[in-house]
């Protein structure tokens, strides 16, 4: 087993926790860890399995973020550690500027105390397109809880991990590790019959080079969009779901997505008779940051529910 550290500097405000929270987004998820204090995945990198561990060093003002990768000598060279870093700085959203956005929400009053309480979160995104697609599947038509269970039973089952390392959280399965596997064995993890034909069929499209999901980054939304649409299993919301949580397509707020408008109900008086239109609608006056209001009202919930801790208001000394 080979150990590798490194350090990066993040672009301030940033909250590791708050970021690892809008990722996971509950917290019996056991693809990403979070232990009070530290960040922990397993990621395949060059076809092999890395357990990563993230830590910020630094306070929100001048974050650093310490960063310890253990594989193997071959998943570890000097190419395997970078791109090592650039999957964790994807997954992190460390690359993204914020600025628009917050001056946005100064100027929004409805947005403006939301974003002030989780100042420092940045848009995380899943490692692959293809476990952003994966994760739609599985939630369709399921409360998130439930759906987070079978991901989490599919990583257990097929995930990797890496070796001699008692406890390391399993890595999310490649198409390679499913391609091919009995759909019967993911109705066992409790997939239904249409699910688990779904996501084998788009296994084994990517496993054979069939269907490339990773060139999607470099598509415009129409065409990554309607490609999404064309696969087995995705509708509307699991495409709009890929592209802000697999592609990173920020402006995007799922207008299906049934978490989003209890959260726009509660914090923007959605009718409890909107639909997607409606949703859209709200969204535009926050173009091009809808995907970031859907973070914030995530987090948001969370702190209601005591898994997160928003930022304390700074109050203003008096004068005497």
């Amino acid at each position: 087993m080979v150990v590798r550290q490194l350090q990066i500097e993040v672009r301030a405000p940033f909250r590791l926790d708050l970021t690892v929270w809008a990722l996971r987004r509950r917290p019996h998820n056991a693809v990403d860890w979070w232990d009070g204090s530290g960040y922990r995945r397993t990621l395949v990198v060059y076809e092999r399995p890395v357990e990563i561990s993230v830590r910020q060093l630094q306070e929100p003002a001048s974050p650093v973020l310490g960063v310890e990768l253990r594989g193997s000598s071959g998943a570890l060279s000097d190419d395997g550690v970078a791109e090592a870093r650039r999957v964790v700085e994807r997954t992190l959203g460390l690359g993204v500027d914020l600025g628009g956005f917050y001056r946005l929400a100064e100027r929004d009053e409805r947005l403006r105390m939301l974003v002030r309480r989780f100042r420092g979160v940045r848009p995380p995104c899943f490692p692959s397109v293809f476990e952003a697609v994966v994760n739609a599947i599985a939630c369709q038509q399921l409360s998130l809880v439930v759906g987070i269970h079978l991901l989490n039973r599919l990583a257990e089952r097929f995930g990797p991990t890496t070796s001699g390392r008692r406890g390391s959280p399993p890595g999310f399965p490649t198409p390679e590790r499913l391609a091919g596997a009995d759909p019967e064995l993911l109705r066992e993890l409790g997939f239904s019959g249409a699910k688990a034909r779904a996501i084998r069929t788009l296994a084994d499209q990517v496993a054979v080079g069939e269907l490339d999901l990773e060139a999607l980054r470099n598509e415009p939304d129409d065409r990554a969009l309607g490609i999404l649409l064309e696969l087995t299993g995705v509708g509307r919301w699991s495409a709009e779901y890929t592209l802000l949580r697999g592609l990173g397509r920020h402006h995007v707020l799922p207008g299906d997505d049934v978490g989003a408008r209890n959260n726009l109900r509660r914090r923007f008086g959605l009718s409890s008779s909107a639909g997607y239109d409606e949703v859209a609608e709200l969204a535009r006056a926050w173009w091009p940051y809808g995907g970031l209001v859907y973070f914030h009202l995530l987090l948001d919930a969370l702190a209601a529910a005591g898994h997160v801790t928003p930022a304390q208001p700074r109050l203003r000394a008096r004068r005497r």
